[in-house]
């Protein structure tokens, strides 16, 4: 039996294997990280579509949890890179050192060579150690000595942590920092009765517990490969680049006077992040095509760091999640 979309297919093997992986990463955090249903949704999205998330929350709500569970899943290579003010690039990519014994400069290579980067608190660093993640993000490699370098060819995922309310010490990621990232997950409180069901874990050891990893590199690339199967309507492709292009022009947007607080809007790389987190999306609720649900259920965390507002905004208390809903709306779903 096949499930087929046109000139995509999907064999009924390659679904029940996706859906078997999925299941078992599904679990995995759930055994790991409390309520957080969206965050979690987010981590398995980035890593199927194959991207680089941005977690933003204040102290203490499990960010680096959740990055760490997402890679203890799987039994890749993991780096853990703790940001600071003091962090040079040389610290992230690698350098060069000298080596007395044979009189010749020797290349270092620097723990960004991972399947899994978890770069916590991101802010930290300054903006020269910040552009240094650039190359490898986008271009998937690096260059120390006039060498290249490039990052694992299966998986090779960046999840980065920021800290929205500490202003001392940090450095605010530049746009062209942010846009390398597919997604941006901002994360919530829990509710009272999560905050109980973390305390009786922590009681019993479960969240301290390590497990052994359920999944493989290469489940995790064969689950990329599936999801790049699910099919996308031409009308939903229109859909897509019809809120993206609404984002830029505000005579678009009706209904509504949000798009007055609007300083830039996205780049054609949010319409590629909804594109994959489209399919994502369609493949974790079971399905081989993609449906406007799937695209707006996306829209927050592929916009929220791709639109840019203005002063007026911040002084109007308007949230970009709002503007976001405005535009989204705005546009009629196939």
């Amino acid at each position: 039996m096949q499930i087929s979309q046109k000139n995509i297919t999907i064999t009924q093997e390659e679904y029940q294997y996706a859906m078997d992986v999925i299941k078992k990463l599904s679990g995995y955090l759930d055994a790991k990280v409390v309520g957080q249903k969206q965050l979690k949704f987010s981590l398995m999205g980035a890593v199927i579509a194959d991207g680089h998330i941005l977690i933003e929350s204040v102290p203490g709500l499990a960010k680096t949890t959740a990055a760490k569970a997402m890679s203890d899943a799987v039994d890749g290579k993991f780096a853990r890179i703790q940001c600071t003010p003091d962090l040079l690039p040389g610290d992230i990519i690698g350098t060069q050192i000298y080596n007395q014994a044979t009189g010749k400069f020797e290349n270092i290579l620097g723990p960004v060579f991972a399947n899994f980067v978890l770069l916590d608190e991101v802010n930290r660093s300054s903006a020269k150690t910040q552009s240094a993640m650039l190359e490898a993000m986008q271009e998937k490699q690096v260059t120390i000595g006039g060498t290249s370098y490039h990052m694992p060819e299966d998986v090779f995922i960046v999840i980065a942590t920021q800290n929205p309310i500490e202003q001392e010490g940090t450095y605010p990621l530049s746009e062209a920092q942010t846009d390398r990232f597919l997604i941006k997950e901002v994360i919530t409180y829990p509710t009272a009765g999560e905050e109980v069901e973390i305390l009786k874990r922590i009681e019993t050891g479960i969240i301290s517990k390590v497990d052994p990893p359920v999944l493989t590199i290469q489940n995790l690339d064969k689950l990329q490969d599936i999801a790049e199967k699910v099919y996308v309507d031409e009308a939903i492709k229109w859909y897509i680049s019809g809120i993206v292009v609404a984002s830029r022009r505000a005579e678009l947007v009706h209904g509504t006077d949000l798009t007055k607080y609007i300083r830039i809007g996205a780049s054609p790389r949010a319409s590629i992040s909804f594109l994959k987190m489209a399919k994502a999306s369609a493949i974790i609720n079971g399905r081989t095509y993609v449906t406007p649900e799937d695209v707006k259920n996306v829209s927050h965390q592929v916009l929220r760091h791709r639109i840019g507002l203005n002063y007026s905004a911040v002084a109007d208390k308007v949230p970009v999640e709002a503007v976001i809903d405005a535009i989204v709306n705005s546009v009629k779903a196939p």
